[in-house]
């Protein structure tokens, strides 16, 4: 067998628990329906898809956009107002799109790029000009790979040719790939942006609000489907954390200026995904607006020397918790960036790598053109995703100095020079602290935390170094303790832990202190830095330990489970658009079975709770773990898991015991 090159546990800082308690034998995500997640919001709510009802309010086009004219209509007027606005060269551009879509054309008509334009506010009153006299047309802007100029893009929207579009789902042509209008040098192979529609009822809130569900799709790659369908950019949704891809996960996303019944449109259509619990609301969603995530586990196949030592080990993990480590995640492309390394084929790279890993594929892109030029590679991974790697490595530095803590004072009580968050702070006093959303399964460039962002600041008690007088008292215990994720406002502990930091980083090359490469983005100085809790109990801990026959059979409830058993009839229409996405789950991963399954406890999946007859009692009966319980945004279950099996959670050691 070739030698695995994931991460492990050890080499991530991931080495210690939190009890001596045994642990056991048990398979983790044999089947999506086995992690699900449902995202809680900060007033506490749970988010759950529980209805695919359009709201109250009605959010109909206007007189004017039903009345606006087609591509068929004589825009001979308008194109000379255009003219004068931009110059013949682009009116005339104009004009041939204008013919290819009134001769009926649609599919074929490729969008237009006009000439550069520097001036921020004409290109506004370009945008403007077409949202007024050419309402079928959709506008964006891209930019030239100088970084610098800039231009605006025109295309056919949706149903031109009956009045205004709404934005298909690509533009021009369904699943047809869009030609490069303005030469190799222009970045207009992006997703076409519109905003959304420029009437808006003032009663109603500018923002909708609707919960996603979606299966072995990650939070992004979700709202890119969506997106696409709508002729909006992934930027234009808000929300409060990426979610697990190897999971069924529920959460809540805004988006500017969309009717309910748009979106809702959309279930018939989408694979995997579903969205419902439409609301208009004032504000949109932003990072780190959330409490934390309620998960329902199952582990499969569980293997233990007596039921009493998984039911001591299961309390142990409700009443001890556990390290709160930032968790491994999966990093099944690492093949191809090894293939790469050895071979330099950039070609090849790009034609293998898929999609969603934007960051692996700006580097090799800006590498073909620019060979030689790392520096630059590096910046053209965009901004968000260039401060998670800097954010992985502080998880990185953060898991070792975690690790050293418990082997070296262990984890009864706090010590002298630890940091706590002080609980005698004055109001008002405040510091950063680590909120970031946790992916334990998120595929991307890196293999800790990659898929978190350094989110907005939470007003918390500022942090403290315990000296003698705080242990005197007795104030602080070992789940009060905190460590600093590194940055330029960051305080180390004042014991032998800082040293850890220190020294891993100056292994790598890398200063905590100042800024080496003069490249802000990629400078840990330059960031802020935060505090996390070393220990983290489960909230509301539920367990059941249950039996069961079929390996394909679901053991807990998806939402679409329970949409199914109380409304039969709709979200039977719902569920059954989602049935051919089986055979393709079941090509990349077999051991994981299926959609979001309608299947549900107690009824004909084989389990065994019940006394059946038949073939039934001839199959071997195996026992299985379903646990619920709920965790602070910055915390990961995976860790939580770690702590219950006493086993590695690295991607090469479940795939050993999923088989």
């Amino acid at each position: 067998m070739a030698r695995s090159t994931s991460l492990t546990e050890a080499e991530a800082g991931i080495t210690c628990f939190a009890s001596s308690l045994p642990g056991f034998r048990g398979v983790l995500k044999h089947r999506y329906s086995d992690f699900i997640v449902h995202e809680v919001a900060r007033d506490g709510s749970v988010a759950r898809l529980t209805s695919f009802d359009l709201p109250d309010e009605c959010v109909d086009v206007s007189e004017e956009d039903k009345a606006a004219p087609s591509a068929d209509a004589d825009h001979s007027q308008a194109l000379e107002s255009f003219r004068a606005l931009c110059g013949d060269a682009d009116c005339d551009a104009l004009k041939g799109l204008l013919e290819k879509a009134s001769a009926g054309a649609e599919a074929d008509v490729s969008p237009v790029i006009l000439s550069p334009d520097a001036d921020k506010a004409h290109r506004s009153e370009v945008h403007n000009f077409f949202k007024r006299s050419f309402k079928f047309l959709v506008t964006d802007t891209v930019e030239h790979n100088d970084g610098v100029q800039r231009c605006i893009r025109v295309r056919l929207g949706s149903g031109a040719r009956g009045g205004r579009g709404g934005g298909g789902r690509s533009g021009g042509g369904r699943g047809r790939k869009r030609k490069n209008m303005g030469g190799s040098d222009w970045r207009d192979d992006r997703p076409f942006d519109s905003r959304g529609s420029t009437s808006w009822p003032n009663h109603v809130g500018k923002f909708l609000r609707f919960h996603l569900c979606k299966e072995n799709k990650d939070t992004q790659e979700a709202l890119g489907v969506i997106g696409k369908m709508l002729g909006l950019q992934s930027r234009s949704f808000g929300f409060a954390g990426t979610k697990d891809k190897r999971a069924v996960t529920t959460q809540q996303v805004t988006v500017f200026k969309i009717s309910a019944n748009r979106l809702a449109a959309l279930n018939n259509r989408l694979f995997g995904i579903k969205v419902g619990n439409f609301s208009y609301v004032k504000e949109g969603l932003v990072l780190g607006q959330l409490m934390g995530n309620r998960f329902t586990i199952t582990l499969r196949g569980v293997v233990a020397e007596s039921e009493d030592i998984i039911k001591a080990s299961v309390e142990g993990l409700g009443k001890n918790g556990f390290i709160n480590y930032y968790g491994l995640q999966r990093d099944d492309i690492r093949e191809m960036r090894e293939h790469y390394k050895e071979h330099g084929d950039i070609d090849m790279a790009l034609r293998n790598f898929p999609r969603h890993l934007v960051a692996e594929k700006a580097i090799l892109q800006c590498l073909k053109k620019c060979p030689g030029n790392y520096l630059q590679a590096l910046k053209s991974i965009p901004r968000t995703l260039r401060m998670m790697y800097v954010h992985s490595y502080q998880s990185y530095l953060w898991n070792h100095a975690a690790s050293a803590r418990v082997e070296k004072y262990g984890i009864s009580q706090a010590v002298e020079g630890d940091l706590v968050y002080s609980k005698e702070a004055p109001p008002g006093e405040a510091t950063s602290v680590d909120t970031s959303e946790p992916c334990d399964d998120q595929i991307n460039s890196s293999d800790i935390d990659l898929c978190s962002e350094t989110l907005p600041e939470e007003t918390i008690q500022s942090v403290k170094i315990v000296d003698s007088e705080d242990l005197l008292k007795g104030v602080y215990s070992f789940e009060d303790v905190v460590l600093p994720l590194p940055g330029s406002q960051a305080l180390f502990p004042g014991n032998g832990i800082a040293d850890i930091y220190h020294e891993l980083a100056k292994k790598d090359g890398i200063s905590l202190t100042e800024n080496a490469h003069g490249v802000k983005e990629f400078s840990i100085t330059s960031m802020k830095g935060g505090y996390r809790r070393v220990f983290q109990r489960p909230i509301d801990f539920e367990w059941e330990l249950m039996t069961y026959t079929d390996d394909t059979a679901s053991l807990a409830e998806t939402d679409l489970d329970v949409l199914s058993r109380n409304k039969p009839t709709k979200a039977k229409e719902v569920n059954e658009t989602i049935s051919s996405a089986i055979s393709n789950a079941q090509s990349h991963d077999s051991k994981v079975a299926g959609p979001l399954d309608s299947s549900m406890p107690g009824s004909e999946t084989g389990l065994v709770e019940e006394k059946s007859v038949g073939s039934s009692d001839m199959l071997a009966r195996k026992l299985a773990i379903k646990l619920a319980f709920t965790l602070p945004a910055s915390s990961y279950a995976t860790m939580a898991i770690r702590e219950l099996l006493k086993t590695s959670t690295s991607v090469t050691y479940q795939k050993t015991l999923d088989c």
